[in-house]
């Protein structure tokens, strides 16, 4: 080999060493950026009308969803007044525990309507059970009552698409999910052609008497002058964990929103009431801001048990 050529090789020896090093340096550094990088929030669909509050609770939501990653969550919100809606995995289907009470209450209150009647007074008894106390026998029996068809005849009609009633006549592994559910919260509470007034009315003053050992979820946070409608699920699987589920309308004093919070997979009821409190808290709080008093957060015992919706209907 010539000197040139001599001389060439080793510049090309040495540059190559030199970026080698350059990289083994640079590897550690790249290394421990990805390492700590923070995961990047859950995405949260939001719309409004009112300026600057979509991106505040997608923000916020996010932060609320990443926060909880031990299980799978769903949320879906209307809120009329300013326009606003938010959604997360709102079509992800889950065991419906307690939560169809509120179905089965509106195809009974349909079904009278069709009949140009009101409830009986036994209808009445049983229902006010069913949504009050979360009553599995008198659920069953106005399950039995009312008949699979024609619950199926209101979810049509409620536009409740996803809504599916198990096939094997377990009310409470009926499939649901939040945006369906949220429909159902919007019917109660807006006029329309499925629910008469009356019984719109009546539906609403139900969940708002539920005891209070069943007030966790979405309450917490509420506005002080805010009317609150709510229905809790519970559910414990033999795989999979549990499902939590609450759903409620906030109406009165100028509230006019509603909130649907579906959970599966968490390992303890504790766990799926901690993710839909701390959304329920976000929630409340960006569409009201920090003005007035506020419910303030579960200040009771959780049951331990599940809500026994592992009940044969028919």
């Amino acid at each position: 080999m010539s000197g040139t050529g001599q001389r060439r090789l080793s510049a090309v020896v040495v540059v190559t060493a030199a970026l080698s090093s350059l990289l083994a340096a640079a590897a550690p550094a790249t290394a421990a950026a990805t390492a700590d990088a923070q995961p990047t929030p859950p995405q949260v669909t939001c719309t409004s009308a009112k300026g600057g509050l979509a991106d505040r609770l997608s923000e916020d939501l996010g932060r609320v969803l990443g926060a909880h990653t031990s299980g799978h969550t769903s949320f879906a919100l209307y809120e009329r007044t300013s326009g606003t809606r938010c959604a997360y995995d709102a079509g992800r289907q889950y065991d419906s525990a307690s939560v169809v009470k509120v179905v089965v209450l509106g195809a009974l209150l349909r079904q009278a309507e069709d009949e140009g009647r009101e409830l009986t007074a036994d209808e009445k008894k049983l229902a006010e059970a069913m949504i009050t106390q979360s009553d599995n026998g008198a659920t069953t029996t106005l399950w039995k009552r009312i008949g699979l068809a024609r619950i199926n005849v209101f979810l049509r009609l409620a536009g409740m698409h996803g809504t599916v009633p198990d096939t094997e006549g377990y009310w409470g592994l009926t499939q649901i999910n939040a945006a369906d559910q949220l429909t159902l919260l919007g019917l109660l509470t807006s006029e329309n052609s499925v629910l008469g007034g009356a019984s719109r009315a009546y539906a609403l003053d139900l969940m708002g008497r539920v005891v209070p050992e069943q007030r966790w979820g979405v309450p917490a946070g509420a506005p002080a002058g805010a009317k609150v409608q709510v229905k809790n699920g519970w559910l414990q699987r033999s795989s999979g964990g549990w499902r939590v589920h609450s759903v409620g309308a906030f109406t009165g004093g100028g509230h006019d929103y509603a909130l649907a919070v579906l959970t599966a997979d968490h390992p303890g009821m504790d766990a799926g009431v901690g993710a839909i409190e701390d959304l329920s808290r976000a929630v409340h709080k960006d569409l009201n801001g920090t003005a007035g008093p506020v419910r303030s957060a579960r200040a009771r015992v959780l049951p331990r048990t599940s809500d026994g919706s592992l009940v044969p209907g028919p």
